[in-house]
């Protein structure tokens, strides 16, 4: 199989052009709607700006939710100096190593406005310099060490939208995707996978349903919600207001040192994260399911991570929640995740809901 051929690259190419930070997520709702539709569903849409379809059950109750979210970590704009300059603060899990210095494009309430991120000249000894102390290793370098050239004056920032409280995310251009290794099964690498990755399985977990028949015990929510990295309220607006039994989170799964997971196309669950426990009858059934799939399920256990399955579970707003999703190495940067993933985590999910 050609890297061309892939199914799904196309898709995952168009949603990693589309910038998505958080609050700022109505362009990947509009792209997402119009998957949908094309598909042959019918999406909806809420105040909040979280995008979902339902697909009937046979028995009435509660439901089932499947959710992705929406939104990527970005910059936000926390001063403008007088030439122009903006400088910028974290929102979300981003750091200026993952970055370094490039392009990077802020998203105006008029138009976006290109700019460059900027640590500062390297050619320095003086030793109260941010960028020297970094070349010695005495620190790393850090926000307030940072800002946006924009080659405009305030004036001209403003009339295009720009203001305290933007957001920045990595040009276009730099995303990717990239794919290496053996052309049947590539490495695929690009900035942040989170989350697009799960809404391409939800995408494809959508025509797999349609295409095996199946019509879920329960009415079936497929959901891709906002705000995950800034609360995971997305989430937790969506349960307040639509009643579910139960709400899985598909997730990118993070590689941190010590965990036991494998870049190997296996999909794999979430057993506990910094704040909650899933529950363990779901992981149960996941595994069941991923057998019947044709694959196996790996597990994880995290001190600092989250999803919106977390949310649900702080608010009350389903009684059992899991969390399962694609391993990713290089997590909140240029991520890299083996492409047989989603395909095994489509069927998995596909086989979970069929029997559920």
């Amino acid at each position: 199989m050609s890297h061309t051929t892939l199914a799904g690259l196309n898709e995952l190419t168009q949603m990693l052009q589309i910038p998505c930070p958080s609050g700022r997520e109505e362009r990947m709702a509009a792209h997402l709607t119009t998957q949908l539709q094309q598909l042959g569903a019918s999406p909806r849409q809420d105040g909040q700006g979280n995008v979902w379809v339902d697909i009937p059950g046979r028995e009435s109750g509660p439901g089932v939710a499947i959710a992705s979210h929406t939104d990527e970590i970005a910059m936000v704009v926390t001063a403008i100096e007088a030439d122009g300059t903006l400088r910028v603060q974290r929102s979300g899990g981003l750091y200026p190593f993952k970055l370094g210095e490039g392009p990077v494009v802020l998203i105006g309430t008029e138009e976006d406005v290109p700019a460059h991120l900027s640590f500062g000249s390297g050619h320095t000894s003086d030793p109260t310099d941010p960028v020297a102390q970094f070349n010695n290793g005495t620190r790393g370098i850090t926000w307030p060490d940072c800002h946006l050239l924009t080659g405009l004056s305030r004036q001209n920032l403003a009339a295009r939208g720009v203001r305290v409280g933007t957001c920045a995310v990595p040009a276009a251009s730099g995303r990717g995707p990239t794919l290496f290794g053996p052309a049947e099964d590539p490495l695929v690498s690009a900035w942040l996978f989170d989350n697009r990755g799960g809404s391409l399985t939800l995408l494809q977990l959508w025509s797999w349903l349609r295409d095996a028949g199946v019509t879920p015990r329960r009415t079936l929510h497929l959901c891709f919600m906002v705000q995950e990295e800034s609360g995971l309220l997305g989430a937790k607006g969506w349960v307040r207001r639509n009643e579910v039994e139960c709400f899985v989170a598909v997730d990118s799964t993070p590689m941190p040192r010590g965990t036991d997971l494998t870049l190997d196309g296996r999909p794999a669950t979430w057993s506990r994260d910094s704040h909650v426990h899933f529950d363990q009858g779901l992981i149960t059934d996941f595994a069941t399911a991923a057998q019947r799939a044709g694959t196996e399920l790996q597990y994880a256990v995290y001190s600092a991570a989250a999803s919106d399955a977390t949310g649900v579970l702080q608010v009350g707003g389903a009684e059992r929640c899991a969390t399962i999703g694609y391993p990713r190495t290089n997590s909140h940067g240029y991520e890299v995740v083996r492409w047989s993933v989603f395909r095994h985590l489509t069927a998995t999910l596909g086989e979970w809901v069929a029997s559920y």
